[in-house]
């Protein structure tokens, strides 16, 4: 399914992250998943929340600097060999992935698995067809 998450630019100095965070609880806003990658001076920082549409407002009106995009969301098995699967059928179709990173979810026994595609819908279809996913 697509699902909205949200990039944000995060200054790489110590505590940043934690006021980040102290800001979405200080708001009752669940953090869902997080994923951050690493530059020099800053970092993106990508999270999954509960109200995305609020979150963003929230970081702005907080001077974070933002962006919501729409990312394929697809529950796996957890268990050795579920992401091949989905990566081998990516692959074999040609399909460009931007980036991707995953999470357990809160269905026992499974991962939430994030990917960024070009065409959320034809991917989670093609995945649908072949039968990697539900």
């Amino acid at each position: 399914m697509t699902i909205k998450q949200i990039s944000v630019f995060i200054e790489n100095k110590t505590g940043q992250l934690s006021e980040f965070i102290s800001l979405l609880a200080d708001n009752n806003i669940d953090l869902q998943a997080l994923s951050m990658a690493e530059a020099q001076d800053y970092g993106v920082l990508r999270i999954v929340v509960d109200k995305p549409e609020e979150t963003a407002e929230l970081l702005r009106a907080n001077e974070w600097p933002c962006s919501v995009t729409d990312v394929l969301a697809v529950m796996v098995p957890d268990k050795p060999g579920s992401l091949t699967k989905i990566l081998s059928v990516i692959a074999e179709n040609n399909i460009g992935l931007a980036y991707s990173y995953a999470f357990l979810s809160k269905t026992q026994g499974h991962a939430c698995v994030v990917l960024r595609v070009d065409d959320n819908d034809g991917v989670q279809k093609i995945l649908e067809n072949a039968g990697v996913i539900d």
